[in-house]
């Protein structure tokens, strides 16, 4: 009989953002001995929107966050803005969603998570570098090494959740490469003191970028102006990979000359009015790096590509994706022989196509239409006019709806999830799936005489 050494934890969490401080949380609420490693040291900032849709703050009220407290900012929905049209579109109000949604800076909005999962139970250590995945003997993910202080460690766990990010450390090293066929995007944002727009009661998205040098012609990509209540407001940009302005244009310069073209009393064309430097990150959108299991290693967030490729949203899914992982995770670790358990984790890649997979193939079409000016163009001419349209287009961007649904709305967005196949569904039977399944059955017996 082989001898182990003595875990660490049941599961360990690598990356203490939202998914990872869900994922602990969920882990830790259910009994589980949780480690959560984040390699750097609370507060600290993170290239983000800073704005959470009714969809996120349903999972922040199931951690038991506080979103009355001081620092929280509610907003009644969504206003889009193209060429001097605007229309204003409250959330909808919905059985399984709040109808309103918050703003909060990722300065100290990942630390309120990560507290909410070491209250659970889940223990943290910051300042842990994790460097590379632990295998053991079958070749299955049993821990990690990290250097923390200066140190080489080895952290041991039987399951590893990678939330490291859109680098995806742990996969990669797996094999786990981003699909570039998959949707990717690119953000660039920067905090503004602003007056005027601080306090606005709607998330604003800009659909049609135009600059006072070029006012004739359309940008690439897409803008947000996000009140953050405190004098400041969360300006940025994105643009997708389906775009020509994709990886040629210079981001921080256009948003400085988008900015220039904002009405003066919005003082966002003054950098004297900036507060702090523009920061840039990729966006990893719809699924681009599956399976989000494999040989004890489970894929949560921008590690698994989960970013809603309809609206750059990234925190609502990651949060979701970790409590998904949570349920899937504690149930196998129950398992009484390694083959029950090996299938009871496989089925976490399942059940986020079930979740998401039809959804983000639509997406992923989407993205391909709107990465044509004329296409983009047409839709914010004729779109904007049409307000019943336009709440059917919010349910499909934001991903709220109820099922059933109780209003044409959502008949119509959940209609077109089912005659849309999953991306897992679609593939299902493809050679790289299968290979990997019985790869995983190959590890799960070999394993199993190990022990």
């Amino acid at each position: 009989m082989t001898t182990h050494a003595t875990p660490d934890a049941d599961v360990i969490v690598v990356g203490a953002g939202p998914g990872g401080a869900a994922s602990a949380y969920h882990l830790a609420a259910r009994g589980l001995d949780v480690l959560l490693l984040e390699k750097t040291h609370f507060p600290r900032e993170k290239v983000c929107g800073d704005g959470l849709t009714p969809r996120a703050v349903a999972q922040l009220l199931k951690m038991g966050v506080d979103t009355e407290a001081p620092g929280w900012v509610r907003n009644r929905g969504l206003r889009v803005v193209a060429d001097g049209a605007a229309i204003e579109l409250d959330w909808p109000a919905l059985e399984h969603f709040p109808d309103y949604g918050l703003t909060r800076t990722r300065l100290d909005f990942d630390q309120i998570l990560a507290d909410r999962a070491v209250a659970a139970g889940a223990k943290l250590l910051t300042g842990a570098k994790v460097t590379a995945p632990v295998f053991d003997l079958a070749g299955r993910v049993a821990g990690v090494t990290a250097v923390r202080d200066g140190e080489h460690v080895t952290f041991r766990a039987p399951l590893v959740i990678a939330a490291d990010g859109v680098s995806g450390r742990l996969a990669l090293a797996l094999g786990l490469k981003r699909d570039e066929k998959r949707p990717m995007g690119v953000a660039v944002r920067q905090y503004y003191r602003s007056a005027a727009k601080h306090d606005d009661d709607y998330l604003e998205s800009w659909l049609a970028l135009r600059t006072a040098a070029e006012p004739d012609v359309l940008q690439p990509g897409y803008g947000w102006i996000f009140g953050l209540g405190d004098g400041r407001v969360n300006v940025g940009l994105g643009v997708l990979n389906s775009s020509e302005g994709y990886g040629k244009t210079d981001y921080r310069a256009l948003l400085r000359d988008w900015l220039a073209n904002t009405p003066e009393e919005w003082g966002l064309a003054d950098e004297a009015n900036a507060d702090g430097p523009v920061r840039g990150a990729a966006l990893p959108m719809g699924f681009n790096r599956t399976p989000h299991y494999s040989r004890g290693l489970m894929l949560v967030g921008d590690a698994g590509g989960m970013v809603n490729p309809f609206n750059g949203e990234g925190i609502a899914y990651a949060v979701e994706a970790g409590e998904a992982a949570a349920q899937v995770a504690a149930a196998a670790l129950k398992a009484p022989n390694t083959p029950r358990r090996e299938a009871i984790l496989r089925s976490y890649a399942g059940r986020m196509d079930e979740l998401w997979g039809s959804y983000y193939r639509m997406g992923g079409i989407f993205v391909q239409l709107i990465g044509h000016p004329t296409v983009m163009r047409l839709c914010t001419e004729h779109g904007l006019q049409r307000p019943a349209l336009m709440r059917v287009v919010l349910k499909l961007l934001a991903n709220l709806t109820d099922r059933p649904g109780r209003d044409t709305a959502d008949r119509i967005v959940n209609g077109m999830r089912l005659v849309t196949p999953g991306l897992g569904r679609a593939k299902a039977r493809s050679a790289g799936r299968a290979h990997a399944a019985r790869a995983d059955d190959r590890l799960a017996s070999l394993t199993e005489r190990r022990v």
